[in-house]
């Protein structure tokens, strides 16, 4: 699979080759969906509370009796049938919202994420961009790019570049990220990537196993000589067919 690669001034340079073991891996929407959901839950805080019936303020006296009024039964003030009561089954700030889940799973969510999109054909090359740091530069190279600026766009830096990301830091909905923190919700939410060319190989070698860049880039296998019969020193000999015994001839009495 191949990718448009882009200059700095927004010119098509070439193409690039992604690595098969991180852009076609089997899709599984059920994996990315759980890596997604394991990121946000990770993320929540339980900030929303509600008091329960024992930490409402008031008496716990009951209003009227039980029987012998024809009303509903009602309790004390607190209950959550009446104004100023508690709430029932109410949000509380002790909720755990975080998950987990094992590498390999992790691990194939993310090259999931990366395989649907290069499907999709939303990522992109760029290289040589330049160490100045200038906003309208970047916008103007955005403009020009084939992506839809004001969607989510994600930038993948190899390492830290100072000068992009305070450049793209002010356009809205454009976001840079180093390589090592690739996560599927990131990839998901992007309606496109921009992959620095750097970033690719370097994603291979963090993401990747050696086993797999090898079976990957396997040398092509070298032509088998016929190997030449070699003459055999001992003369062949033919088999002399077993001679035919004669027939007896009958006995005769005298």
């Amino acid at each position: 699979m191949t990718i448009d690669v882009y200059t700095a001034i927004g010119t098509k340079k070439g193409t690039a080759d992604l690595p098969s073991a991180l852009f076609e891996a089997p899709i599984r929407i059920g994996l990315m969906h759980q890596a997604v959901m394991l990121q946000q839950g990770n993320r929540r805080a339980s900030i929303a509370h509600a008091k329960t019936r024992s930490e409402i303020r008031g008496s716990t006296h009951k209003l009227f009796p039980q029987k012998g009024t024809g009303r509903a039964r009602r309790g004390s003030v607190r209950s959550p049938l009446l104004k100023g009561g508690n709430k029932a089954f109410g949000p509380r700030n002790n909720a755990n919202f975080s998950r987990n889940m094992p590498h390999s799973m992790r691990r194939a969510a993310l090259l999931s994420s990366l395989s649907y999109q290069a499907k999709r054909g939303v990522i992109l090359g760029l290289e040589n961009y330049p160490e100045a740091i200038k906003t309208k530069q970047a916008h103007a190279l955005f403009q020009k790019l084939p992506v839809e600026l004001g969607r989510p766009i994600l930038v993948v830096l190899p390492e830290k570049h100072h000068a992009l990301a305070l450049s793209v830091r002010n356009i809205p909905r454009v976001k840079t990220l180093l390589v090592n923190y690739l996560n599927p919700e990131d990839i998901l939410r992007a309606r496109h990537v921009v992959f620095l060319t750097d970033a690719i190989a370097r994603a291979e070698q963090i993401f990747t196993s050696p086993k797999q860049r090898v079976s990957q880039k396997a040398p092509a296998k070298a032509p088998v000589k016929e190997k030449a019969e070699k003459p055999s020193m001992k003369p062949k000999t033919t088999k002399k067919a077993p001679a035919k015994k004669a027939a007896k001839s009958p006995k005769t009495s005298a």
